[in-house]
Parts: C-alpha cells; sequence; structure tokens
C-alpha cells in the first residue's frame, strides 16, 4: 500500500445564532479537513488546527509534508510522523506546522484502523473508559448577564461542569451565582496578564471555587512566572494547548507551571505525540484533561485516545450548532459524557454536502491538494 494523495481542505462552516451571542461565533467556524489517499481506495480522515491561519496551515500540507509522504507506506505511523518532525525543523517545531502535522497524522492513524478493520482506541490497547465525561466549553459573553444565561443554558442540557472564557470577576461570579454549587466551573482567560496581574485575579476569584484556572499567564511559555501563580493560590492551575511536542511539556513540568496538563491533539503532533505526553505526564503524576474545542475528525481522536488513559479528567466540549453539520454523524454529548465513536479507524465520515457549501470564502471550493 501506498499513499497516492494529500489533501488539505479549508472549510468556513457557520454556527447557528445563539443566545446569548458571543463575537466568538466568527472565530471558531474554520476547520481543516485532511485526508491522505492510497493506491488501495482507502483514505484516511484528519483534522488540523484552524483558527488563527488556516490557508497557512493547508499550504504547510501540501507544501511541505505531501511530497515527503507521496509514495510511502501509510502504516508507518512511526516513521512518517519523525519524517514530518526533521523536514520541517526549521519553522516547525510549534504553530502552523505543528498544526499540519497533527492533521496528517492524525488521518494516518484513521487509515490504519481502516486497514485494520479496528477502532483507533483498539489499536492503542483498547478503551478503560468508553464512555468519558465531557464540559460544555462556552463561549465569551459581553456581560455578567450573558454568562449566567449561557450557564443556566448548558446546565439544563445535563452538563455538570463548564467552562468560562471571561477575564474578569463579576462574570465568574454571576456564573457560580446561576448554576450553585452542583456544577463544576473554569476559567480559561487566554493568557491575559502578567504573573503578578493573575496572582491577584487568582486570589480573588478563590471563593468562586474554580476546579482550574487555565492560562492566566502572558507569554503563555512563561513556565516560571505561570510556576509563582501556581504556588501563590489555591486553585489549580491548567495549561499546555499552545505548546507543542514531548519536549514543550517536558518544559510544563520541569517548572512546576500547571497542575493539569493540557495537551491539544491537532497541536501537539498527532496521537502518537500525545500518547508520548500522556506517558509524562503519567510519570510526573499529573492529570490530563485534553483540550478539544472542535467537532470532526480532531475530537474522535481525542475521544479515542482519553478512552484509553485512566484517571477521571474530562475532555473539553465546545459549545455551538453548525449550520451544516461537519461530520454524516455529529459527536454530540447527552449528559455530561460522550460515547468513544465506534467502527473502523476514527469512526466518523465527514459530510459532504458542507464540503461543498462551506469553503473558505478567500480561497474558493478547491482543495490544497498534491497527487503522484
Amino acid at each position: 500500500m501506498k499513499i497516492i494523495g494529500v489533501e488539505a481542505i479549508p472549510l468556513a462552516i457557520p454556527l447557528r445564532p445563539m443566545t446569548p451571542p458571543s463575537a466568538w461565533a466568527d472565530g471558531v467556524r474554520k476547520q481543516i479537513v485532511v485526508r491522505v489517499k492510497t493506491d488501495t481506495g482507502l483514505v484516511g480522515l484528519g483534522e488540523a488546527f484552524a483558527y488563527g491561519a488556516p490557508l497557512g496551515v493547508c499550504s504547510v500540507i501540501a507544501e511541505s509534508l505531501a511530497p515527503m509522504l507521496l509514495g510511502q507506506d501509510p502504516t508507518r505511523i512511526e516513521a512518517l510522523a519523525d519524517l514530518m518532525h526533521r523536514g520541517t525543523m526549521i519553522y516547525g517545531r510549534r504553530g502552523l506546522a505543528m498544526f499540519a502535522i497533527s492533521g496528517v497524522e492524525i488521518a494516518l492513524w484513521d487509515l490504519l484502523g481502516k486497514v485494520r478493520g479496528a477502532p483507533v482506541c483498539a489499536l492503542l490497547g483498547g478503551a478503560t473508559r468508553p464512555r468519558l465525561p465531557v464540559y460544555a466549553s462556552l463561549m465569551r459573553y459581553d456581560s455578567p448577564e450573558e454568562v449566567a444565561q449561557a450557564c443556566r443554558h448548558y446546565a439544563g442540557q445535563g452538563f455538570t461542569m463548564l467552562k468560562l472564557h471571561q477575564t474578569d470577576v463579576a462574570s465568574v461570579r454571576a456564573a457560580r451565582e446561576a448554576v450553585g454549587d452542583g456544577v463544576e466551573l473554569m476559567l480559561d482567560t487566554n493568557c491575559p496578564w502578567t504573573p503578578e496581574e493573575a496572582i491577584a485575579m487568582a486570589r480573588a476569584l478563590e471563593p468562586c471555587r474554580l476546579f482550574w484556572l487555565e492560562e492566566p499567564v502572558w507569554p503563555p511559555e512563561d513556565y516560571r512566572g505561570l510556576a509563582r501563580v501556581a504556588r501563590a493560590t489555591e486553585t489549580p492551575i491548567a495549561s499546555g494547548e499552545n505548546e507543542s511536542t514531548l519536549y514543550g511539556f517536558r518544559e510544563i513540568i520541569d517548572a512546576g507551571a500547571a497542575d493539569i496538563l493540557q495537551p491539544s491533539i491537532t497541536k501537539v503532533g498527532g496521537i502518537s505525540e500525545f500518547r508520548k505526553i500522556a506517558a509524562l505526564a503519567q510519570a510526573a503524576n499529573l492529570p490530563i484533561a485534553p483540550h478539544s474545542f472542535y467537532v470532526g475528525p480532531g475530537l474522535a481522536a481525542t475521544l479515542h485516545v482519553a478512552a484509553t488513559l485512566g484517571g477521571a479528567m474530562p475532555v473539553e466540549f465546545p459549545t455551538g450548532e453548525h449550520e451544516t453539520p461537519f461530520l454524516v454523524r455529529p459527536l454530540v454529548a447527552r449528559d455530561g459524557h460522550m460515547e468513544v465513536p465506534s467502527g473502523p479507524g476514527l469512526g466518523v465520515e465527514i459530510n459532504e454536502d458542507a464540503l461543498r457549501r462551506y469553503p473558505y470564502s478567500s480561497r474558493g471550493a478547491e482543495p490544497f491538494v498534491l497527487h503522484r
């Protein structure tokens, strides 16, 4: 079996109108589908992280990764991952190139599952948690009243864990008052503060009893500063969604910068690298709560890997509903839990209608593709 084609297809599927509305809705509509095609007709599906510069990620796949992979045996995943890592070394240890590698590597695992007739979680040793706890990851809202409204809505859908994306104490207080003590609250602030500001905010937020405080320090790689915050508050600190590779997470652990690690399977290098990070976390006795603010093959891959890990940490589940489903059978949460997709590989199919209707507008309908 040989690889004969690699595609990166940028999409922009809009979300349905939300109540309350969020300015974030437009930014999270972008997706990148990756397809790895073989001379046997089998196709592997992946998803690359897309929110910042989707065309840049697609360009890396088409111009750099595809030429490395054409003609290769797709079942040699570890060797091909090493080839991609080494081949993009000058510019690829973080950011767009690592997003590209991740999407292709996920597609290779989906393809291997289809070759073997087995789900990815079985290839990784089997699921210890076939039904996974998930938390609703909310958008950012303009006012404490809107935050409270959103929290009541998602708690009413059966979620017992909610993650906010606010940067003010009043909104977090409103959320706590809206859902009471029976719902856990997390707060992802997306790296806004100096360590000193983050310490002050962490202490001000302690009465809200957060399950974790996520990425409070700018820049995100200031692990010494983040460690100072972790030592200064009783609230657990979570971090890692903006880090890549096993070595980046070693830096977080060595600095004592996080109580909870959050690798993102579409950013760290894919499934294989995620598993190495999980082993590193286990050796450091730190839990993993996967970042997964996406709804396609990336979320499916996250569920397959998380199902093989021990512990009770939840998986992120993004809120919002697309105008046209990304997948033929969308991945849904029920009562705060999700099932691992069944079937060979990742167990998901891309909705071809979505591909036709919502190509990324600045590129048009044509995918980035390289065939031999």
